[in-house]
C-alpha cells in the first residue's frame, strides 16, 4: 500500500514563500498521478495542483502563476513551491496519489479519484 508523508508547512507572512514536500513509499511511484489538495476550516477539501506520470500538470485557477508542482521519481517525492502567498491560502495541505490514471486520461481533479492520502501539513499565511 502507498504511504505518503507531507512536510514543509508553517507560518509565513503574506507575500512570502513555502515549499511543501511529499515522500512516498510503496507502490510504483512513477506510474502515479500525484496531487495536492487543501482544506480550510469549515470548507470542503479542494484541488490545488496535480502532475501525471508523463508530466502533464494542472492547477486550480486561484494558484496559477504562484504555485509550482514538480516530482522526482528517483527520490519518490513530489513538491509544491508556493510563492506570493495570500491569507486565503491558509489551509491544511494534503498530498494524494492516484494509481489508476492511464496516459490518455484527463488529469484527476476530484478528491474521490485519489486512493492514497497523507496526514496533511498546516500552512498559515498572516496578513
Amino acid at each position: 500500500q502507498v504511504q505518503l508523508v507531507e512536510s514543509g508547512g508553517g507560518l509565513v507572512q503574506a507575500g512570502g514563500s513555502l515549499r511543501l514536500s511529499c515522500a512516498a513509499s510503496g507502490g510504483i511511484f512513477n506510474r502515479n498521478t500525484m496531487g495536492w489538495f487543501r482544506q480550510a476550516p469549515g470548507k470542503e477539501r479542494e484541488f490545488v495542483a496535480a502532475i501525471s506520470r508523463n508530466g502533464k500538470i494542472g492547477y486550480t485557477e486561484s494558484v496559477k502563476g504562484r504555485f509550482t508542482i514538480s516530482r522526482d521519481n528517483a527520490r519518490k517525492t513530489v513538491s509544491l513551491e508556493m510563492n506570493s502567498l495570500k491569507p486565503e491560502d491558509t489551509a491544511v495541505y494534503f498530498c494524494a496519489a492516484d494509481s489508476r490514471s492511464i496516459l490518455t486520461a484527463p488529469l484527476r481533479v476530484r478528491d474521490d479519484e485519489y486512493q492514497f492520502w497523507g496526514q496533511g501539513t498546516q500552512v498559515t499565511v498572516s496578513s
